[in-house]
């Protein structure tokens, strides 16, 4: 090993010592930018999707929550018509 190559190895192993230590405020400022460049760079790789595939996506999702409104309105129907005639004897 150099005497070059041994000065790099000594300086990599002091700055993660720095890293590690010191101010903790400067640590958690340090932390919370790089959480928001990750961020920022996630979002650079997401895909939009088109006006057309939008309002596609949009009446795929509205018309599921309406089956799903139907079908659970029906189901509390008959559940509480069942429970009024087990209980009552009419289903009224």
């Amino acid at each position: 090993m150099t005497e070059t190559s041994a000065k790099r190895g000594s300086d990599r192993g002091d700055r993660a010592d720095r890293a590690r230590g010191g101010n903790p405020v400067s640590r958690l400022f340090g932390a919370i930018g790089l959480f928001v460049r990750q961020i920022l760079d996630e979002l650079r790789k997401v895909v939009r999707p088109t006006g057309p595939e939008l309002v596609r996506y949009t009446t795929v999702v509205v018309v599921f929550v309406v089956v799903m409104m139907a079908l659970v309105s029906v189901l509390d129907l008959g559940f509480s018509r069942l429970i009024s005639l087990a209980f009552t004897g009419s289903a009224t």
